[in-house]
């Protein structure tokens, strides 16, 4: 009986050990790995998937918000498509910044500099701190203005711009939400940051709909309540990303002890991120100016092109986290001087990048009509959107490459580059031609949707031309 009783208690206990392992009670690093090592196949897969994974929960909320707002009449997916338009553009602006910190960050890791990364975070918190309370504030104090400012409707407006009031707020709290994802990926985190997003993203799913209607307890706040939803949401995340940062689960360990302003490296910080910057916000700009230029067609149209924009970024942002993947195994193989590494992790991505594209292609060309249907059944918002989602599916490897290279290389600290690639074919090529067969041609609004499609098709040409001359892969810190 007491041999029997011993083997129970070792078992037990050796079922203990196994769960403290497995949920990393007491494990300091559990999710970092040495990325200068073993297969860069490997370390990419599990590097991406926890970044494809978050950046597809990303835009999730926002589809959930579009069906939620469906139930309104496509009047309201209209406005909150144009809310959201705002948002991304300036979110993806910041989100250049963080590019820049990434980059410093997996290079300091992978020369094992683990003190400059440290403070290239703590810069980039006084960065993303001051850029909440200015950006933020604004947003907030001119959301009225800035729906007018497109031409829709008062009743539009008077729909949304609690929407995007409550948005500006979300919009402060998700940007410290990904600067703090972002260290923790860099540092060869994946892990982390997709669990504070699946719980923040959960949150903001199962709360929508009661406070947009009103549900049991909860107060009627329209489209605001989505907004509020995010809000909480943002919280958790939060609090989940800076706790992995001061327990020190990574190289990383961020303590209040050395907070500091540095402003040599702020600049550094910013030298690197302006250019992603630009490049990112200058693609949500130029989503606005060809929304500006839709709304002329009609709600409709307008509708259309919000939902089909937000379908776009569930491919564009899981390629973005395959991109950002790929740029932080290669920045740390580069800080590593590992080039031959660093030049595989980019070919790699393309590789996943192609069966990315191929999935996507399979849902948008094969069931349009039924993507439209699902947030709404009305007529003319089912005709225009179709035929958009249909044209999108056409360029679907070009959209998803694109940001893969975009991403990719600007992780590196590569970021001019991509700005000047970007910049010159969407306004040299993609605006004008989209807006030029709309005007010229009987195509009308769809005309918009084939000039993006061929402004991809220009871009994703030019930055293959320029990952595989190499010339992205300077070894070193930055």
């Amino acid at each position: 009986m007491m041999e029997k009783m011993a083997l129970s208690v070792d078992g037990g206990c050796r079922n203990g050990r196994l769960l403290i392992q497995l949920f990393n009670f007491k494990n300091k690093k559990p999710h970092a790995r040495d990325l200068t090592t073993g297969s860069v196949r490997g370390n990419l897969w599990y590097l991406s998937w926890p970044q494809i994974s978050e950046s597809v929960f990303s835009v999730a909320d926002q589809l959930a918000d579009l069906f939620w707002a469906g139930r309104l009449g496509f009047k309201a997916i209209a406005g909150l498509g144009i809310a959201q338009t705002y948002i991304l553009m300036l979110m993806t602006a910041r989100m250049g910044l963080d590019a820049g910190m990434r980059a410093m960050v997996a290079r300091a890791i992978g020369a094992k500099d683990i003190r400059h990364a440290n403070n290239v975070v703590i810069q980039s918190v006084n960065i993303t701190f001051v850029w909440s309370i200015i950006i933020g504030g604004l947003g907030i104090v001119f959301a009225e203005r800035l729906l007018n400012v497109i031409g829709v409707e008062d009743d539009v407006v008077a729909l949304t711009s609690g929407y995007l009031k409550m948005q500006f707020v979300a919009m402060s709290l998700l940007s410290f939400q990904r600067l703090f994802g972002g260290a923790l990926q860099a540092a060869g985190d994946s892990i982390t940051p997709l669990k504070a997003i699946t719980i923040s993203r959960l949150i903001h799913l199962c709360l929508t709909p009661f406070l947009i209607f009103g549900w049991g307890v909860f107060p009627s706040m329209g489209l605001a309540g989505a907004g509020f939803a995010n809000v909480v949401a943002q919280v958790f995340a939060n609090i989940l990303n800076i706790y992995a940062l001061m327990s020190g689960r990574t190289d990383i360990k961020l303590k209040l002890s050395d907070y500091c302003v540095d402003f040599n490296l702020i600049w550094k910080i910013l030298k690197v991120g302006i250019p992603a910057g630009i490049t990112g916000m200058q693609r949500s700009l130029s989503q606005w100016v060809l929304l500006f230029f839709v709304v002329t067609f009609g709600t409709g149209p307008a509708a259309a092109f919000s939902l089909s924009r937000r379908a776009e970024n569930i491919v564009n942002h899981a390629s973005r986290g395959l991109g950002r993947a790929a740029g932080t195994l290669a920045a740390q193989n580069l800080g590593a001087q590992l080039i031959g590494r660093a030049r595989s992790s980019m070919n790699w991505a393309i590789v996943y990048c192609l069966v990315l594209s191929l999935f996507c292609m399979v849902v948008f060309l094969g069931f349009p009509n039924e993507v439209a249907m699902f947030f709404s059944d009305e007529k003319e918002f089912v005709q225009h959107t179709t035929l958009w989602i249909f044209i999108m599916g056409l360029s679907a490897f070009p959209m998803s490459s694109v940001q893969v290279f975009t991403q990719g290389v600007a992780s590196t600290g590569d970021t001019l580059a991509p700005m000047i690639i970007t910049l010159s074919t969407m306004w040299v090529i993609e605006i004008p031609v989209a807006i030029g067969l709309a005007l010229l041609t009987p195509l009308d609004s769809t005309g918009v949707a084939i000039g993006i499609a061929i402004g991809n098709v220009f871009r994703c040409v030019f930055f293959f031309l320029y990952v595989f001359s190499g010339k992205w892969l300077r070894p070193g810190i930055l």
